[in-house]
């Protein structure tokens, strides 16, 4: 399976299509931080349900043994990792991957705001069915 859930796959158009808003406003250049706060904005403009900085607890063997902190978790649905950096690694897929196993979730975003254009090296999906465990 390519996809998610439809539903799922709209609200990551919608979005992408957010991310682009803000890249569009912004450019490339800013800390990451800037981006998630624009990017927040953003979400709420188009009535996109959003939290951010969500933690959750990393188990082994049923304990929690530490807290990571998603950027953004959408509508409980979807996975969103905030990045300026030259391009997105190996690294950052796996920490999406496992932020998906965690949550029990189907399909993460990595955005890159450090590109030239959206459209190229941008967005990074990630799809936790296409991954073996």
């Amino acid at each position: 399976m390519l996809e998610a859930s439809r539903d799922v796959e709209e609200l990551a158009y919608r979005v992408i299509g957010a991310a682009i808003e803000v890249h569009r406003h912004l450019g490339p250049g800013f800390l990451e931080s800037a981006y998630e706060e624009a990017f927040a904005v953003e979400l709420g403009l188009q009535r996109i349900g959003f939290r951010r900085q969500h933690q959750m607890d990393v188990r082994y063997k049923g304990r929690a043994v530490a807290t990571n902190r998603l950027d953004l978790l959408i509508e409980d649905k979807l996975v969103v990792e905030i990045k300026a950096i030259e391009s997105i690694a190996a690294v950052h897929v796996a920490q999406t991957l496992s932020y998906l196993s965690a949550c029990g979730l189907e399909l993460g975003l990595i955005i890159n705001f450090n590109v030239p254009s959206m459209n190229e090296r941008g967005v990074r999906r990630v799809i936790r069915s296409i991954y073996p465990e």
